[in-house]
């Protein structure tokens, strides 16, 4: 893989698809595929993967994003291979040739997530392409995400929590974990989450398979049981399929990821509350009035009227200050 798969990941949160290549692209290998349509693109991390996939393979690349990065233009700009299609995957999915492959890795609720599938579902009838999902593990396998709240029908949509702090094992909002803008303001639930979509789509059609490869937020794949390739690709997804220690793993994952931003979070708020503490003492120092409270304090102590109580003159509060 010559793709960087931080290269637009600062805090290394490992949110892009393309840390799962090591069993993507074999699962693209044992189906054959000849064309993939990538939803939701954004700055073409996977996209670049897969174009460099599709260069040795001879396939072609669809790339659905309404709103994509700089990067991702320049990239469809110069690959003869990837064409990139900007609309959301609701228009897009209505019109564009069903490829042998789909990525569905475009905004994360129960509603688009059904939506794509019926639409596809629909159009392509018994020849159901490969599915991939990203994001069927947490935080939001079981919560939802809207990337645009307003494109999202009312009654398909649950309260959100604007910016709200999401923590594994808090059904709820914690103050200071992992921000999320349009996140729903509780886990689980009907109707809530990518994997729900995806197991509900799933649920009583047992010509389909799905295996969740469960790290770095959840790779699920569904396919046709009676597809010619379906053995083939039982045998690269089998050992990944629900992998207890996998899932280990990424729990603990997760975990570090929210505590590390927590403490980030609260170490900020403590570096805010100290320098406007600071401020406050340096204004004291200044003041004529706290010169004239410490001389009468001081004055109080040695006739006796205030035995016992300390007095707080300038000089502590400038040691206190340098020891800062």
């Amino acid at each position: 893989m010559q793709t960087d798969p931080y290269a637009n990941d600062p805090g290394r949160w490992a949110h892009s698809l393309i840390h799962h290549a090591e069993v993507l692209l074999p699962c693209l290998d044992a189906v054959g595929a000849r064309s993939v349509v990538e939803v939701g693109a954004y700055a073409g991390d996977l996209t670049r993967l897969l174009a460099e996939w599709a260069a040795r393979s001879g396939a072609s690349v669809a790339a659905i994003d309404p709103s994509p990065q700089d990067t991702l233009v320049e990239l469809a700009e110069a690959n003869d291979r990837l064409e990139l299609v900007r609309e959301t995957s609701l228009d897009a999915l209505r019109h564009i040739e069903i490829p042998d492959a789909v990525v569905i890795d475009g905004d994360h609720n129960y509603y688009t997530v059904s939506e794509e599938l019926r639409l596809i579902d629909e159009r392509a009838g018994a020849e159901l392409p490969l599915l991939f999902f990203h994001d069927v593990g947490w935080p939001h396998g079981r919560r939802d995400d809207y990337y645009a709240p307003k494109l999202i029908p009312d009654e398909h949509r649950h309260p959100i929590a604007e910016g709200g702090g999401l923590f594994p094992g808090v059904e709820g909002i914690r103050p200071g974990g992992l921000p999320y803008k349009g996140a729903a303001a509780k886990e689980g639930g009907p109707r809530n989450g990518v994997l729900t979509a995806v197991e509900d789509f799933v649920d009583g059609r047992d010509e389909l398979r799905l295996a969740v490869v469960p790290v770095f937020f959840g790779l699920g794949v569904v396919w046709r049981r009676d597809a010619e390739w379906a053995d083939a690709l039982e045998e690269v997804l089998a050992p990944w399929d629900r992998n207890p220690l996998l899932e280990r793993l990424e729990a603990n994952r997760v975990l570090h990821l929210a505590v590390a931003h927590f403490q980030y979070v609260d170490a900020s708020q403590a570096r805010d509350r100290i320098a406007r503490q600071e401020t406050v003492l340096r204004r004291m120092l200044e003041s004529s009035a706290f010169a004239v409270a410490e001389r009468l304090s001081t004055l109080r102590q040695r006739l006796g009227v205030a035995r016992g109580q300390s007095v707080v003159g300038k000089e502590e509060i400038r040691r206190a200050l340098e020891n800062d």
